[in-house]
């Protein structure tokens, strides 16, 4: 039914944006409309969903992964279709940020057919028991960069702006700026004119809803059948070496853990690395995957999201973010272990 909808969608969208002498710049021309409906007879497809070139041509060069002939490029995105094993696969590359990876997920799931979605990266850690290039599976995601900003003089007991009208919300807890003040006498209470900043769900419209009715959403969970299939990537072997002389102190592990999350942020930063694993118990933390989480949870497709650790997110000693040394391999350990998960997923689709 879900699935129908979709394609309810594309039909009109088609109806009223096509014509004979459409710009190929700006809608579907006829040609390319005949290329997506020839792809979707060969689906469904499982959607690989990745944020950039570093991490997706590591996929592309992988023995693993076969392309076929066709490609379709359409609004700024290019397509590119092929099998991991016997599984159809659709590629697409995001760009960096929330916004380009959501643009880019509803482009995915309203054109083709894909029956779920896997993406996958690098991402800094913010857990302290975790290692550079070790692959992390949460299973549940989190925007964190959607605030409500608090006035200065107002506190913890004090209603935000639209609170009553269920707009934002006290529940997710708050930053206060002023415990990150630094120089203070003993004798004084530190403050702050930025004050607070309060955690905010996703307003979320899902496909089985009812239109202009919001829901809200904070921890989207990855798909549970997904996440039991991913269990078996267990002591899967992943690379730990730049090159000759420039490997990790530790073999890297594929690593199941609660929670990651994504903001519009990248984070570098030993303050708020701390601020945000104890407040929210995360691992990894990107730029991309609760949009992607989030664009899935409302076509209710099933997702989950594999990201290798490239960085301590401000929490290391060396004077430069790791990624620069180490981002190589941890691009490498996701594609690893994507391959991996899509055969085992393969598998038991049969």
């Amino acid at each position: 039914m879900i699935r129908g909808a979709m394609y309810v969608f594309l039909a009109a969208f088609l109806f009223f944006n096509i014509g004979e002498h459409a710009s190929v710049n700006c809608a579907l021309t006829s040609e390319l409309q005949r290329k997506i409906a020839e792809a979707n007879k060969k689906g469904p497809y499982l959607g690989l969903v990745i944020p950039n070139s570093f991490e997706l041509n590591p996929l592309l060069q992988n023995p693993g992964y076969t392309p076929y002939d066709t490609v379709i490029d359409f609004a700024g995105k290019r397509f590119r279709f092929g099998a991991i094993g016997d599984k159809p696969v659709v590629l697409v590359m995001t760009g960096l940020s929330l916004i380009n990876a959501g643009i880019t997920t509803q482009l995915l799931l309203s054109f083709f057919a894909v029956e779920g979605v896997v993406h996958y990266g690098i991402a800094g850690n913010a857990n302290p028991s975790l290692h550079i290039g070790d692959v992390t599976i949460p299973k549940q995601w989190a925007h964190l960069t959607l605030w409500s900003w608090q006035r200065h003089g107002l506190g913890p007991n004090d209603t935000l702006p639209l609170e009553e009208n269920g707009d934002y919300t006290r529940n997710l807890g708050f930053l206060k700026f002023a415990d990150f003040t630094t120089n203070v006498s003993a004798d004084s209470s530190p403050d702050n004119q930025l004050n607070n900043i309060w955690y905010q769900p996703e307003e979320i419209f899902p496909v089985d809803g009812v239109p202009e009715q919001r829901q809200h959403a904070f921890w989207v969970p990855v798909d549970s059948n997904y996440y039991r299939i991913a269990e078996k990537l267990q002591g899967l072997k992943l690379e730990s070496c730049v090159n000759s002389t420039t490997c990790l102190n530790s073999t890297p592990k594929v690593q199941f853990v609660k929670r990651g999350i994504s903001q519009s942020i990248y984070l570098d930063n030993l303050a708020y690395r701390t601020f945000v694993y104890n407040k929210f118990e995360v691992s990894p933390v990107d730029m991309e995957t609760a949009s992607v989480a989030l664009i899935c949870l409302q076509q209710r497709i099933p997702f989950i999201a594999i990201r290798a650790l490239s960085d301590l997110a401000g929490g290391g000693s060396a004077e430069s973010n790791e990624a620069d040394t180490f981002l190589s391999i941890a691009a490498a350990n996701s594609v690893s272990a994507v391959i991996e998960f899509v055969k085992l997923l393969s598998s038991h689709s049969k």
